[in-house]
């Protein structure tokens, strides 16, 4: 299989919003290539793009003392989509540890789905800064979001209990779960975390606090599940923060909150697992642990997890060796030109520039092979 356009760029998007102007990068910018990460800098209320050394060559937002709009406040999700990038605004809890300069009780808002060029301008947004609801072109606590193949984007709008499909001129076209209903029934979720769409057009959505991870039909019908309710898995999962499917069948699982990763088989058999709480220096936080929030398998056949209390992202290979690190373990901070050795603060999703493995492209795939 491989990516129509040679995986693909920004101008078809930015073709499709009305006004907007193409953005074209420069051939010798350092900006979206292929080895970056892009890192989701949950309280630093940033999105980070560094190259291999840590250095960061791209950045949206200006750091953890600040909540205006020209900021992501606690952002959950971010993706590169060709050049421009796809990013959840999920707001920052009342009294949230990492984030002291949050003094509102009731905590710091965002409630967008934005999505920005190299620049930093905003070409399109879903929901209004620091508007809370569940009316048109309105979110409540977004987590995560997905750009799928034809300029849709799936939306999990977590604190209305629902995943949603909406298009460019923000109509919402699909939805899983009853708004502002929590349950574990026929469309009931409770805190659903993530949504990816599957090369057989299923949804396979994270419902977190039903501790599971379900595929469901575009009819809404659950064909596949694990964790909560699933008789026949040895390991129960809990605090389901993040799940893929992988090309052989199997599905990646980020169990939040046993810290660990576990991928499973066709037959639900456990077959990798990593723990993110093995190490002397990691944050207990209150016998929580340190939380990973997300977990992918990249390429190259590693896994890059974001390990949000110990303030880190790594990738970790096959024999669960650490290869590559930004952030320091159980070290929070803000760094503005290097997070090689610490400068995270709760990093919550990275992603490997270019790469899709288990995850939705961006442009649909060819029947050609390579």
């Amino acid at each position: 299989m491989r990516l129509q356009n040679n995986w693909f760029t920004s101008t078809g998007i930015l073709a499709m919003l009305a006004g907007a102007s193409i953005f074209v990068v420069a051939q010798e910018s350092k900006f979206n290539s292929q080895d970056n990460t892009l890192i989701a800098d949950q309280f630093n209320n940033r999105v980070i793009e560094v190259d291999p050394r840590g250095n960061i060559v791209w950045h949206f937002g200006l750091g953890p003392g600040d909540f205006s709009p020209a900021s992501i406040i606690g952002v959950n999700d971010a993706e590169r989509v060709g050049t421009l990038t796809l990013m959840a605004g999920t707001g920052t809890p009342g009294g949230q540890p990492e984030a002291p300069d949050c003094t509102n009780p009731g905590g710091c808002p965002d409630n967008r789905v934005l999505l920005v060029d190299e620049s930093g301008r905003i070409v399109w947004q879903y929901g209004q800064f620091g508007v809370a609801g569940s009316g048109p072109n309105q979110l409540s606590t977004p987590v995560q979001n997905t750009w799928i193949p034809g300029g849709h984007v799936l939306i999990t709008d977590q604190a209305n209990e629902r995943v949603i499909e909406v298009t460019l001129k923000k109509q919402i076209v699909w939805q899983y779960g009853t708004t502002g209903v929590s349950g574990n029934g026929p469309e009931q979720l409770n805190n659903p975390n993530c949504a990816e769409l599957l090369q057989n057009g299923h949804i396979l959505i994270c419902d977190e606090n039903n501790n599971r991870a379900i595929e469901v039909t575009r009819a809404g019908e659950i064909v596949w599940q694990y964790g909560s309710g699933d008789p026949n898995i040895n390991e129960p999962v809990s605090g389901v923060a993040f799940a893929s499917r992988l090309s052989d069948g199997h599905t990646l699982i980020t169990d939040s909150n046993h810290a660990r990763v576990v991928e499973i088989d066709r037959d639900k058999k456990v077959v990798w697992q990593y723990f993110t709480n093995t190490s002397p220096n990691s944050n207990q936080r209150g016998g929580t642990g340190p939380l990973p929030t997300r977990a992918l398998r990249l390429k190259n056949g590693d896994t890059l997890i974001s390990d949000q209390y110990n303030h880190r992202v790594i990738e970790v290979n096959p024999a669960k060796q650490i290869v590559r690190s930004f952030g320091k373990i159980n070290s929070l901070g803000y760094n503005v030109q290097n997070v090689s050795h610490g400068g995270l603060n709760s990093p919550y999703d990275a992603k490997r520039i270019g790469d899709y493995t288990g995850l939705t492209p961006p442009v649909a795939e060819s029947s050609s092979s390579n």
